[in-house]
């Protein structure tokens, strides 16, 4: 059988651009401490090396250095990505129970820090850009009429950018959010290079929000698994956030992941603002290249309901082309041996980082407009359907310790979710444990599935039905 390190190394020698995370993109040049990790290197918490969860030498001063870069009071390693920041940072900003506002197309992450923390969320459902079927940014106006309506509200927790590069108005919702003294937590898991310059959009550490979390490896010269969160403000407490992150992390940290954050921010401090600049250019001379697209259609920062846009995410839209972005994924990687990050029904994205270079961001040029001249012109099939804001009966850690049972998805309707389901990528959960499972919804998902989304449940097989709280047992309390 074929180990996992020797397909490894066969996927580097197959020479594939990679268009997709992490952002070094195995650029061996731009960040040689990534190439000289090895496991001669791999070393615990012994004399000289310091302890990331009591640090007082190198990794202290590390993280302070990161900290004084992006501005930030406090800025914390992680080396089991954003995930647990997420988690930790939450559970040090609310009690037990509290209710919290919710930017309802957040990572699965956010939805497993609800259910263990017990939260009551409020959900706030984004508008949905038409013609790429993705959220638009989250409106200003519905943060403070939810905030007016729930003066009880301890948290307020989004995403910005989004998995596409859409950001919202951060600045906005955090001074909304302020004047109640209730904090706000952002998910900038994919905008770590977000704030440093370079023409890049600022980041939500400059915006003033209280929790950031950022996944390095996402777009910087980082390994895969390392992100950083960052605290301001007096909103969240600094003890609290340390504690919860001893809980979520783990007790023996890879010490090649530490180094590896502790390069990058290195490499930011050194030669981050022409890094950035070189980058922006690519991204720009990249766009100025695809004008001639006629079928094929990128995402700009103009769209309507966008508040701005992150250039790193190419989002290539492909309605209308006689494809769809599963299929356009699919010629990239089996024509042009370019793998895309992630591929729907209406648009696949090019994920861009640090480390791409102009060959890389040439050849995807050449391939879209070989693609594009390729094209006949006609639709590619019905819309995807709208995807409601399901209604919530149970919590969901009541929903997922109930009795369940597997349904068939032609009886599923009306049914209450005993599961998560989401797409995955980007993995923003569809339906939750204790939501309504509306005909408008399943048919929604049934429409995903037949078209090649990969759509993944927390039970398991989905081909298998979908595990719905067995209605004999609640409805007969």
């Amino acid at each position: 059988m074929e180990a996992l390190w020797e397909r490894l190394v066969q996927w580097e020698k197959s020479g594939a651009l990679p268009f997709h995370m992490p952002g070094h993109k195995r650029n061996r040049t731009l960040a040689p401490y990534l190439d000289a990790l090895s496991a001669g290197l791999d070393v615990t918490e012994i004399p000289g090396f310091d302890d990331l969860h009591a640090p007082e030498e190198i990794l202290k001063l590390a993280m302070e250095r990161a900290a004084r870069l992006y501005g930030s009071e406090d800025a914390y390693f992680l080396v089991n990505g954003s995930t647990g920041g997420i988690l930790a940072g939450i559970r040090a900003a609310t009690r037990r129970g509290d209710r919290v506002l919710v930017a309802r197309a957040c990572h699965k992450a956010v939805y497993h820090a609800l259910e263990l923390c017990a939260l009551q969320p409020i959900y706030l459902q984004q508008d949905c850009l038409d013609e790429f079927a993705c959220p638009a940014s989250l409106a200003v106006e519905q943060v403070e009429e939810a905030l007016g309506e729930h003066p009880d509200i301890r948290l307020v927790i989004l995403t910005s950018p989004s998995y596409e590069g859409v950001c919202s108005d951060i600045p906005s919702i955090v001074e909304a959010a302020h004047r109640r003294g209730v904090p706000v937590f952002v998910d900038e898991a994919h905008g770590a290079h977000l704030g440093l310059g370079g023409g890049f959009p600022p980041g939500a550490v400059a915006a003033g929000a209280d929790l950031v979390v950022q996944s390095f490896h996402k777009t910087l010269p980082s390994l895969t698994q390392t992100a950083m969160l960052h605290r301001s403000g007096t909103l969240v407490s600094r003890e609290e956030l340390t504690r919860q992150l001893g809980i979520f992390q783990t007790s023996s940290p890879s010490y090649l992941l530490l180094a590896s954050l502790e390069g990058c921010v290195s490499l930011l401090e050194q030669r981050g603002e022409d890094l950035l600049q070189e980058w922006r250019g690519r991204l720009h001379r990249f766009d100025q290249g695809v004008h001639g697209l006629t079928h094929l259609r990128l995402l700009p920062g103009t769209e309507r309901g966008v508040f701005a846009r992150d250039p790193s995410k190419i989002v290539i839209g492909t309605k209308g082309s006689g494809m769809t972005g599963l299929a356009l994924s699919q010629r990239l990687r089996q024509e042009f041996g370019i793998q895309l990050e992630m591929a729907a029904q209406p648009y696949a994205i090019a994920m861009t980082g640090m480390g791409d270079t102009d060959q890389a961001m040439e050849k995807l040029k050449e391939a879209l407009l070989t693609i594009d001249g390729s094209c006949q012109g006609e639709g590619d099939g019905t819309p995807l359907l709208e995807l409601p804001l399901p209604k919530s009966c149970l919590s969901m850690e009541e929903a997922l310790t109930r009795p369940f049972r597997l349904c068939p998805w032609e009886e599923a309707s009306e049914q209450l979710a005993a599961e998560s389901i989401w797409a995955y990528p980007p993995g923003i959960p569809l339906v939750v444990p204790g939501e309504v499972i509306s005909a408008a919804m399943l048919a929604a998902l049934s429409q995903r599935k037949a078209v090649g989304v990969n759509l993944i449940s927390t039970r398991g097989d989905l081909n298998q039905g979908i595990a719905v709280v067995d209605s004999d047992t609640f409805f007969a309390e």
